[in-house]
């Protein structure tokens, strides 16, 4: 468990793989695994930044066991995902940003709103904060979702730059 001054991620073990895991969801509704289905989960769970749709759809274009993936196939494989437990949606500035919660342990965001940049971390005092406020209010917390908004570093280090060139 990440300290109160270690904001870094943990690691979760799990006992199937995502294609496993993603296997046994369709099977379970009747609906089987297409190679299709199979190289999104494969890439989604390859990598393990955030990401939306048409990213995700642009770079299986760029596979060769991706290459056939259509857009319809894209949204509803990744509707599935989410409902399987693989993925986090996040709506970000009218955005819809996907993020890994299978086998990944529960963790908030700084989302920058000038270059749209998430920072993830993880932090005990949050999570103390959110099991107190549960208390409170005899509330059974299963889960919770932070996510501050505001400028990265970058974008303001860029916005004062551009200010001072401006008064020169």
């Amino acid at each position: 468990m990440p300290t109160t001054a270690d904001f870094s991620l943990g690691s979760v073990d799990v006992a199937l793989t995502p294609r496993e895991r993603f296997a046994e969801f369709l099977q379970a509704r009747g609906k089987r695994i297409t190679k299709q289905r199979q190289a999104i989960v494969d890439h989604v769970a390859s990598r393990h930044e955030h990401f939306d749709a048409e990213q995700l759809l642009a770079e299986l274009r760029q596979t060769p066991v991706g290459a056939g993936a259509s857009r319809p196939t894209v949204y509803r494989t990744l509707t599935e995902m989410v409902e399987a437990g693989l993925l986090k949606k996040m709506v970000l500035a009218g955005r819809s940003v996907y993020e890994h919660d299978y086998g990944y342990p529960q963790h908030d965001h700084l989302h920058c709103t000038a270059c749209q940049k998430l920072i993830e971390f993880s932090s005990a005092d949050v999570a103390s904060i959110c099991s107190a406020v549960a208390a409170r209010h005899r509330f059974s917390a299963r889960s919770h979702r932070l996510i501050v908004s505001g400028i990265c570093a970058d974008c303001r280090s860029s916005r004062s730059r551009s200010r001072h060139q401006d008064r020169v």
